[in-house]
């Protein structure tokens, strides 16, 4: 995964072969504790949505984000090391908890550069991680799904993950009718049938 400066990524995993990576409510706080403390410094995170078996999150590449850093014999950008940390504490702490062992996630996260382009694919793909839990029926209305950035953005909740006045400048949102237009229906053709989560 390589990251230009000044570009939005639509970054993904899931679950080795779709299986769960949460399962229990206190996985999903634990792995949001590991986003602040192994991503929030190397990048500006747009939006974040957590399913039972896969992630997204809408991030913004900044200074600290395409810095290179040795690990071992390998040299990798800081958000790169980052996500690999992440996923990496976050299965142990699984693996030791469910008795369970092997790899939990696919062996590649993804990052989709969505800047650009006659539409705002950007947009899209925020309003797109915002509808998963919807679009996957675990609720019927996104503000009724705890584990993504939806409520922090109308209002109902005053999450601290996101840069929204980051988004406000990069994305083509208007907060009158955010909420309104949350709900249109979109067509988000980054996510192939392949990589379909």
């Amino acid at each position: 995964m390589q990251l230009e400066q000044g570009n939005i990524y639509h970054v993904f995993n899931r679950g080795n072969n779709r299986q769960s990576i949460f399962f229990g409510h206190d996985n999903y706080l634990y792995f949001l504790k590991g986003v602040k403390q192994y991503l929030i410094p190397h990048c500006d995170i747009l939006a974040w949505c957590l399913m039972p078996n896969h992630f997204h999150f809408l991030v913004y590449a900044n200074t600290n984000s395409v810095q290179v850093i040795e690990d071992g014999s390998f040299k990798r950008q800081k958000f790169s090391q980052g996500i690999k940390q992440l996923l990496s504490s976050y299965t142990k702490a699984i693996n030791k908890k469910y008795g369970r062992t092997g790899s939990l996630f696919q062996q590649k996260t993804k990052a989709i550069c969505v800047l650009g382009g006659e539409r705002n694919h950007a947009t899209v793909a925020f309003h797109y991680i915002h509808q998963n839990p919807m679009k996957s029926s675990l609720v019927e209305k996104m503000e009724e799904w705890e584990f993504s950035s939806f409520k922090d953005y109308t209002g109902m909740r005053n999450g601290n993950l996101c840069k929204q006045d980051l988004a406000n400048t990069y994305l083509d949102i208007d907060m009158k009718s955010f909420y309104t237009d949350s709900y249109k229906v979109i067509n988000y053709k980054y996510v192939s049938d392949k990589d379909e989560l």
